[in-house]
């Protein structure tokens, strides 16, 4: 069994290597090649934190094979440094059944986000949009900005975090590795005014978006509440956009930004959810008018992380990367 850690994953599996894979594997699971439950959220009740055990089944032309994501949030983390979600990512060998690779989570989770979030950017954002608002500055902020500066020429960005300090170390970083200046404001309103690329990326329960703050045309990737009773857009901004997801029966279940402006009144319970992948495989047309306001309500899905996984691996085995270990069943 070959073990990768974080700086491995990252190591072999570039920012366009998960662009390719992860668009892949969202075509596959609209298309009904992928065998996916709604994962399982488990919480101890002693405190905040909560376990998420992600299985699947994943079929294609590269990879076919069953893995499962096992993952921790644990909110805590940031203030000791760490990763909020802490985890390993396993696939098994198609043929044999047998453990063929585990790999950090968090590094696995950062990249397929990210890599998901400019998927959606490309399929539904002006094709001139790139006035980018972040809101957050942790992984999946720094994630994010790698990830669409590959797919738009950013024109500004602007960052909106709670705590100073890591604001500024997120522009520092922006600068060292990116070359982008990156604007901190006070506000989250501050960040969104006129932006047509907005990436949200905190876990909270009161949301930080409203309807009067999203710009006409804007594109929103809203990542960072990804359990019932997290929100990071109120109900009358989600009610303002045209909203896709990754999965349906995921985002039904799962997301409390998808139910809330269907208790408030806002929008019809039937309301359809397309999903990215109907978007890349022509069964629906996405953005339709240039004011049109899209969301992009992001879950994530185990097939996201099986299938990095499996590249992840061939990618490692190329290029001599990870510890081959023995392993007994």
């Amino acid at each position: 069994m070959l073990l990768l850690d974080g700086d491995q994953v990252r190591q072999v599996f570039p920012a366009a290597e998960a662009y390719r894979v992860v668009a892949d594997v969202m075509r596959r699971y609209s298309a009904g090649d992928v065998v996916q439950p709604v994962r399982t959220v488990l919480g101890s009740g002693h405190d905040s934190s909560l376990l998420a055990a992600m299985p699947c089944h994943v079929t294609g032309e590269t990879d076919s094979g069953y893995g499962l994501k096992a993952v921790l949030h644990v909110p805590g983390n940031t203030e000791r440094g760490l990763p909020t979600h802490v985890g390993v990512v396993v696939v098994f060998d198609p043929q044999t059944g047998r453990p063929l690779a585990m790999m950090d989570a968090a590094a696995v989770t950062a990249l397929r986000t990210a890599a998901a979030s400019a998927v959606a950017t490309d399929a539904l954002a002006r094709p001139d949009a790139g006035d980018l608002a972040l809101i957050g500055a942790g992984a999946q902020a720094r994630g994010h900005l790698l990830a669409l500066a590959e797919i738009r020429a950013l024109r500004r960005v602007r960052l909106w975090n709670r705590g100073a300090e890591r604001a500024a170390a997120f522009v520092t970083w922006a600068r060292t590795r990116t070359g982008v200046d990156v604007e901190l404001v006070d506000t989250p309103a501050d960040a969104l005014r006129g932006a047509d690329l907005v990436c949200t990326t905190v876990d909270t329960t009161e949301p930080v978006v409203r309807a009067t703050d999203l710009a006409e045309g804007v594109h929103v990737n809203a990542v960072g509440s990804s359990v019932p009773g997290r929100r990071e857009l109120d109900a009358t901004a989600v009610a303002a956009c045209s909203v896709f997801v990754d999965s349906r029966e995921g985002a039904l279940r799962e997301s409390s930004e998808i139910a809330s402006p269907v208790e408030a009144g806002l929008v019809p319970a039937d309301r359809h959810l397309p999903e990215i992948g109907e978007v890349l495989l022509g069964k629906h047309a996405g953005r339709t008018a240039p004011g049109e306001r899209t969301l992009y309500k992001s879950l994530g899905m185990a097939a996201q992380d099986v299938a990095s996984g499996f590249a992840v691996v061939r990618a490692a085995r190329r290029l001599g990367v990870g510890t081959e270990t023995a392993f007994t069943c």
